[in-house]
């Protein structure tokens, strides 16, 4: 094992990480419909008859049905559709968030986080059929806002709009993955690369060679870190739980990557 930063850590010893561990279970021998049976049949007890055994023959296995089919709205408390969903999200961009924003690769138009069904007031759940509203959230890289987009979905009015600043809710799977590009394209990068090459015997050349997990890194009095992360939660700052594919885990939990400038540094 490298001493490196990127060194390559047992299941065991990061547990922190929520990694699942599956336990095998052993039933007691008398748990076995068989064994139980044979032993009744040993002591005199009473068996199964011809006509029970005929019909446990045959039974059929179990059929997995498919799902209903989803309809374009839902009704009431429903989770928003397929179709809802994407709607909404072309509501709520709307021309001037999608010309003005900047997403986690620097391209046009803002990162979107999450699509929610908005909540009711007391009055509108109380209501026989309360109104359907989508809650769109989105990053803004380009001024480092966090957006949040109430759409009426039966008129398709975008009836609220909140923006606020130094507010970071978890990163999603596409920001992760952005951080593990940048940082194998940074010098930091290099414990986690001859890591990587020792548990796979192969390069890693991008992101998509890893399972990421990225949560966010903030400035506390507890957690200052290196003067070029002070501004880390104004700007998206992000580290990660990386793992070889299907493989072992190897520990960059020391390295923070910060979206918004889209620099590389180190803790401690």
């Amino acid at each position: 094992m490298h001493r490196h930063l990127g060194k390559v850590v047992a299941g065991a010893a990061i547990a922190v990480t929520a990694t699942a561990v599956m336990v095998g279970v052993t039933l007691p021998s008398d748990a076995s419909g068989q064994e139980k049976g044979a032993a009744a049949g040993r002591d005199g007890g009473p068996q199964s008859s011809t006509a029970e055994q005929g019909k446990s023959a045959r039974q059929q296995p179990a059929v997995v049905e498919s799902a209903p089919a989803q309809g374009k709205t839902g009704t009431g408390r429903d989770p928003l559709t397929d179709d809802e969903m994407k709607r909404a999200e072309q509501l709520a961009v709307g021309r001037s968030l999608r010309d003005s924003g900047e997403n986690v690769t620097g391209g046009k138009g803002p990162q979107r986080l999450a699509t929610d069904l908005a909540e009711l007031s007391p009055e509108e759940a109380a209501q026989a059929d309360p109104p359907r509203r989508a809650e769109v959230s989105y990053y803004d890289y380009k001024d480092d806002a966090y957006v949040i987009k109430t759409v009426d979905l039966a008129s398709g009015k975008v009836e609220h709009t909140e923006t606020q600043h130094g507010v970071q809710p978890p990163p999603t799977r596409d920001e992760a993955r952005e951080a593990a590009r940048l940082l194998i394209a940074d010098k930091l990068g290099d414990g986690l690369k001859r890591d990587y090459k020792d548990a796979t015997s192969r390069a890693l050349t991008g992101p998509d060679q890893l399972t990421v997990t990225g949560f966010v890194y903030r400035v506390d009095e507890e957690n200052a870190g290196p003067a070029a992360l002070a501004d880390c939660g104004k700007h998206r700052c992000v580290r990660l739980f990386t793992r070889v594919t299907g493989g072992q885990w190897i520990d960059t939990r020391q390295l923070v990557i910060d979206l918004s400038d889209r620099t590389v540094h180190r803790l401690g």
